[in-house]
């Protein structure tokens, strides 16, 4: 099997919602475990994993930056927060090539309490 039909069977097996954007990217969609919108791609040697949080905010941007720099440090357990354009993302990346079911549901896990436990923290500083 290669690494394009694990993924899938990882997704159907942990029963995510995903819809295929094209031959090596998925978005999982699901309400029901509050995963939204995370974007899987498939990018040899690693697969990427990224949620667009939300747009950069135009007032207390030192603030903002801190607290995402501390969130990073402190309560992530897979990924970072990072920004790309004029958002905040959170990311994580695994290899590809030894990828188990285990590593890809605990990165999707992580990434959805991170998204949980940090919303009223970063909703704060939404314009």
């Amino acid at each position: 099997m290669d690494i394009k039909q694990r993924i899938e069977s990882f997704m159907l097996d942990m029963n995510l919602v995903f819809e295929e954007l094209d031959e090596s990217t998925w978005k999982i969609e699901d309400d029901l475990s509050h995963i939204d919108n995370i974007v899987v791609k498939l990018v040899e040697p690693i697969v990427l994993f990224r949620v667009k949080i939300m747009e950069l905010p135009k007032t207390n941007k030192e603030e903002f930056y801190r607290t995402v720099l501390e969130l990073n440090a402190n309560d992530l357990v897979h990924g970072a927060y990072a920004i790309e354009n004029d958002s905040l993302v959170i990311i994580d990346t695994l290899q590809a090539e030894n990828l188990d079911q285990n590593e890809f549901q605990s990165t999707i896990d992580s990434i959805g309490l991170a998204l949980i436990q940090h919303y009223d923290l970063l909703a704060k500083f939404a314009n």
